[in-house]
């Protein structure tokens, strides 16, 4: 929480011409979980998240965590509003990637622990200052000097005036899950904050990590979590519209496979996606599959390749924003947008920001905010 903000890697998702399929994948990194999935149905999956790209992977004991805090923190701090687990998630994706790689007991320990670059002004991990160890090699396993230490990257100076009890187990450990989200939580809502309101929010976020930079990345993992985590709100959505999304919504958790899914719904893949990554073993969706076999529900055929899909019904061009689109409209992204050859990926509008998407390897079919993915190159409408 006390080093310079870090910059994250953005992938995005390809189209490629493989075995006269083309499909949408994106490189992953490590073991994860759709929040969403795990919210509603504690479905997991068994890939990667690529960082930059989705909307809500977390592992679900940290996920446990971070709903947990919330609910604990009016103890801690009565006159805090606001406070929502997207918003934990949101710190500790930027800071320790949800913990992924670690194992997180049900009591919440992290094991391997998670430390922080020394900070001694080497520039190492960008850092320029000198921080002289406080804990003795307590809390950071060092005592030459100080790093940041948890899924939260607490200082340990920091830990010892915040550090609350999250497990009930009567100590307050940074390596904790629970204890860790429990503090962030308070540490978050400082004074009476009220997190609803954004410059609030703003104002806590620039305290944890004082980089404008750091800011806005924690702010756009906020705002893709806690699109995810939102239900959608069908009431007036009717006719072919309601039957495309409601097929592709029924497939959400089901995994993405490379060259998978057709307009008879999920299917083994092919290998291999540029990452090097097989769908052969996988029996899902990629991108342009599931669009295929939503529509194919409604009566209506679709290319295969999510660049031919933009030619299918009303184009909807990127000049006129997202605004422009209504649920149930195809939504595509483009490495070079204007140029519907360079189209790499494909949703389905939902409302409200957010599309049905199936985003690369390693993920499952969800909900992700449309600006989760680069380059909107507008949509296309044919219901």
């Amino acid at each position: 929480m006390t080093r310079p903000g870090r910059r994250i890697r953005r992938w995005g998702c390809l189209v490629a011409l493989l075995m006269f399929a083309a499909v949408c994948c994106a490189a992953p990194v490590g073991s994860a979980i759709s929040a969403y999935v795990a919210l509603k149905t504690g479905a997991q999956d068994d890939g990667g998240i690529a960082d930059g790209g989705s909307a809500a992977d977390i592992p679900p004991r940290m996920l446990t965590a971070y709903k947990k805090a919330v609910q604990q923190v009016g103890a801690y701090a009565p006159k805090c509003q606001g406070m929502r687990w997207p918003i934990l998630a949101g710190i500790a994706k930027v800071e320790s990637n949800h913990a992924i790689s670690r194992n997180v007991a049900a009591s919440g320990d992290i094991r391997p622990k998670i430390y922080g670059v020394l900070l001694n002004g080497s520039g190492t991990g960008g850092n320029t200052t000198v921080f002289p160890d406080t804990d003795n090699g307590r809390w950071d396993g060092t005592a030459t000097g100080e790093r940041a230490v948890g899924p939260f990257q607490f200082l340990p100076s920091t830990w010892e005036s915040i550090g609350e009890d999250g497990n009930g187990d009567k100590t307050a450990d940074p390596h904790n899950a629970d204890d860790a989200a429990l503090s962030a939580a308070v540490y978050l809502c400082g004074n009476g904050r009220d997190l609803a309101k954004r410059g609030q929010l703003r104002a806590a976020i620039l305290q944890y990590n004082h980089s404008d930079a750091y800011v806005t990345n924690v702010l756009g993992w906020i705002d893709q979590y806690t699109a995810a985590a939102t239900d959608p709100d069908l009431k007036n959505v009717t006719g072919k519209v309601r039957t495309v999304i409601g097929a592709a919504l029924s497939q959400r958790g089901v995994p993405y496979s490379w060259g998978g899914g057709n307009e008879s719904g999920k299917s083994y893949g092919i290998c291999c996606s540029p990452s090097g990554k097989s769908g052969a073993a996988i029996k899902g969706f990629d991108c342009s599959g599931l669009t295929q076999y939503a529509y194919a529900r409604a009566g209506i055929s679709l290319p295969r390749v999510a660049a031919s899909q933009a030619g299918a019904g009303k184009r909807i061009p990127a000049s006129l924003g997202t605004l422009a689109l209504k649920p149930g409209d195809l939504v595509f992204f483009a490495t070079a947008p204007g140029r519907d050859s360079t189209i790499y990926h494909v949703g389905i509008y939902l409302g409200s920001g957010q599309m049905i998407n199936a985003p690369r390897p390693g993920a499952v079919v969800r909900l992700d905010a449309v600006n989760t993915m680069s380059g909107y190159a507008g949509g296309a409408r044919l219901l």
